[in-house]
């Protein structure tokens, strides 16, 4: 007779879900099957169904599974139930992703269907089910829908698998699982609650402390961080506006660097030299054949331990660390992997360490990797490891392409590049890119021209800079010259180079970079190639905007490399396919321009009479037809991180009418063209619009503000004066937005609040 507890879950799930495969008389929810003629019809109708005994077993786990049980059966037991899932959780991983989806896995599924899943967590009473119990329930999770997420929803067990990472035995399958269970957790947990921190990391060795990084990425990175630019900035502000406390990230982040030696680690680890015991020519092809299926670190780390230690086997073992590979795979690992691995640790260790560069204790975290030297022990793995020569069979992950930016080399490369992009983003440590000699040959621009040596490079530890023939910015523009015009890698790497010149404007760091024919490499990928991608010239025009600005010498470079009308014409129609794209080399040109014609230098009146590009933005025509352009493309309903940029660019090009005591000339122009559209009253009343949430979102932001001082050399009190006469309501003002709109065309107050 079966005796379930139809109280248990077990029993519950039990009697709910039988009346699915097959009518059997019961006479309540509780009654149990009374008859051996019953069992033995179960028993049949468990071989129709298929269920390969998984019930049975379940149930005799649970009445094995109280705290006073003998556990040596319930290990027993378990070992019976894991080669069953363990063989689905195989299939799973080797087949085709989006075939294994649509796929079922019965075995998963009736383990989970009757209770197993709540049996599993019960098994963590006892130390010799743990390991059993990790593998059963990782291998359900992979193959059955909504078990990840039902864990999840269980605060209390997730932070006790935290505690379970102190077993160097069952690290792997901990680690995996709870990766797994946090990628669906719908609240971010909060490290400070997970039992003795500080002590549970400083236990971990290398190999451990990388895969943990897995973990803390999806703890130290906000929700949204993947599509920032997709969300509006009325949903960013009236979301900061109810969330006036640092979020569960930023605490997160906070706890991570408060433990004692945990930078320091991550810095050593990023810069680890990879062993060569194997050469790097053909390890590959060697691992192409395995990496089809190893699209997990972990499993992968799993791997490796087994071919590289004896493991302590018994017979009766049947499961591994992974729970996923059987014993006939162990042996035919080729040592290669340890390389293989340097790149999966490094990935996660440099994601880490450039999600805590980006957020509150930036500061803090930039004098930390200053000191471990993390950037001069990069540039030293730039050739053998970051930067190697792609060969044609170049590990990809099953599933992918070549190209796709999942395989481990490409996201390296790319983990890489945003890194150096948030480290050189508006600090002067961005310096210790470069070696010594270097950093004299910008001593030497800035003698040569007679200007003062910027303060940073002076104050630059020359004991903390990379050494070497080259540092790494000058590595980054070796390779970024010889990108194939398809990579996906132009996008990171124009974005890392151009923020080494964000902030104040640096004359001697854009010589630096105009010597080694960046300026005519920009050029050449936007007109000769004809660059398609929106994202890569983007990136290309923000890159040629800071290299151009101010700098008499990039736009007489410029004029030298666009020498024919055609080039010119293709120049232009790049820009104006895209302004969104383009605008901030828009401002560019309208600054420099401006700053160019208050000069009386013979070379800048020469440059100014020759260059093609500045005689065109000096046509009043040009620079009206962007400022209505860049006006009529935005909304405030509309406004992202991304195209904001638009409206500080419109705004610069009235500021600088301003100085020169043109702005009502450009209103008025702008309303003739209304009209000119028959659509009078349109850009205007979008405008008053977009600078009463300008006003709204940048008076508080002391960031912001730096930024859009130090990028247009214009300071945020003129800025806000600007705005302000704009928006007045004085209808008899020839400055204010309002006298230009006719009394039936105004619409200035419409609330655009975004509850």
């Amino acid at each position: 007779t079966i005796q379930y507890n139809a109280q248990s879950s077990v029993g519950a799930s039990f009697w709910r879900e039988l009346p699915k495969f097959e009518e059997v008389w019961i006479t309540s929810a509780k009654e149990v099957v009374r008859t051996f003629g019953e069992y033995l019809f179960f028993l049949e109708r468990d071989k129709q169904a298929k269920w390969n005994g998984i019930p049975l077993l379940l149930q005799k786990l649970y009445e094995n599974s109280h705290p006073n049980s003998d556990f040596s059966q319930c290990q027993s037991i378990l070992k019976e139930i894991s080669p069953l899932l363990s063989m689905e959780a195989m299939a799973f991983v080797t087949e085709d992703r989006k075939a294994a989806q649509e796929s079922t896995f019965p075995n998963t599924y009736t383990f989970d269907l009757f209770g197993g899943v709540d049996v599993s967590v019960w098994g963590f009473l006892s130390d010799d089910l743990i390991k059993d119990c990790l593998s059963i329930l990782y291998n359900t999770c992979i193959c059955t829908e909504g078990v990840t997420k039902r864990l999840a929803e269980r605060n209390d067990f997730v932070l006790f698998l935290f505690t379970l990472m102190t077993n160097k035995k069952t690290f792997l399958q901990t680690a995996t699982l709870i990766e797994d269970i946090l990628g669906v957790k719908k609240e971010m947990i909060q490290l400070e609650d997970i039992p003795n921190l500080a002590s549970l990391v400083s236990s971990f060795d290398q190999q451990q402390l990388a895969n943990f990084c897995r973990i803390l990425a999806v703890t130290i990175s906000e929700l949204d961080t993947g599509s920032d630019d997709k969300h509006t900035l009325l949903a960013k502000n009236a979301q900061q506006k109810k969330n006036l406390g640092p979020s569960r990230a930023e605490v997160n982040q906070a706890t991570l660097l408060n433990i004692p030696g945990f930078v320091e680690r991550l810095c050593k680890l990023a810069t680890r030299k990879v062993s060569e015991t194997t050469g790097t020519s053909n390890f590959l092809q060697e691992l192409e054949e395995w990496y089809t299926w190893l699209d997990n670190a972990l499993v992968l780390d799993a791997l490796m331990r087994v071919a590289n230690e004896e493991a302590e086997q018994s017979s009766t073992e049947s499961s591994d660390e992974s729970g996923l590979a059987n014993t006939s795979t162990r042996t035919q690992l080729p040592h290669s992997m340890k390389i293989m691995h340097e790149i999966m640790y490094k990935l996660e260790v440099l994601y880490v360490l450039c999600v805590l560069l980006m957020g509150r204790q930036r500061n803090q975290v930039h004098k930390m990797i200053a000191e471990f030297k993390l950037i001069p022990g990069l540039n030293n793995l730039f050739d053998k490891l970051i930067w190697r020569k792609h060969s044609a069979s170049a590990l990809v992950l099953h599933g992918h392409n070549q190209n796709c930016d999942c395989s481990p080399d490409i996201t390296l490369k790319i983990q890489f590049l945003r890194l150096l992009q948030s480290f050189s983003d508006h600090h002067e440590n961005k310096y210790l890119l470069l070696n010594s000699q270097e950093l004299n040959e910008l001593s030497a621009i800035s003698l040569k021209a007679n200007i003062p040596e910027v303060d940073a490079v002076v104050n630059t530890d020359r004991s903390l800079v990379c050494d070497g023939k080259r540092g790494l910015l000058t590595r980054l523009l070796q390779v970024m010259k010889k990108e194939p015009a398809e990579s996906s890698f132009r996008f990171w790497q124009a974005r890392a180079v151009e923020s080494f010149l964000r902030g104040a404007t640096s004359y001697a760091d854009q010589m630096f970079l105009l010597k080694r024919g960046l300026l005519e490499h920009i050029l050449y990928c936007i007109v000769d190639s004809e660059c398609k991608s929106r994202d890569v010239l983007q990136s290309y025009f923000d890159l040629l905007g800071e290299l151009m600005k101010f700098n008499i010498d990039a736009f007489k470079r410029f004029n030298k490399y666009i020498n024919t009308d055609e080039k010119f014409q293709i120049f232009l129609n790049q820009i104006n396919s895209s302004l969104v794209d383009s605008n901030m080399l828009v401002r560019c040109i309208t600054l420099s321009l401006d700053r160019f014609e208050s000069q009386s230098d013979i070379k800048v009146a020469e440059v100014l009479s020759e260059c093609r590009l500045l005689s065109y933005m000096s046509q009043m025509s040009m620079r009206m037809s962007f400022l209505f352009r860049l006006i009529n493309i935005i909304h405030v309903q509309t406004l992202t991180q991304e195209n904001v940029s638009c409206l500080n660019t419109s705004l610069v090009i009235l500021m600088l009418a301003r100085r020169k005591d043109k702005l009502p000339f450009y209103l008025h122009t702008l309303q003739e063209m209304e009209y000119t559209e028959k659509y009078p009253g349109f850009i205007l009343n979008n405008f008053h619009s977009l600078l009463r949430f300008w006003q709204q979102h940048y008076l508080n932001k002391d960031k912001d503000s730096t930024c859009l001082e130090n990028s247009s050399c214009i300071s945020f009190t003129y800025w806000k004066e600007t705005v302000s006469i704009l928006l007045s309501p004085d209808r008899t003002s020839p400055c204010a937005i309002v006298s230009y709109i006719d009394e039936a065309y105004m619409d200035i107050d419409r609330d655009f609040t975004e509850e």
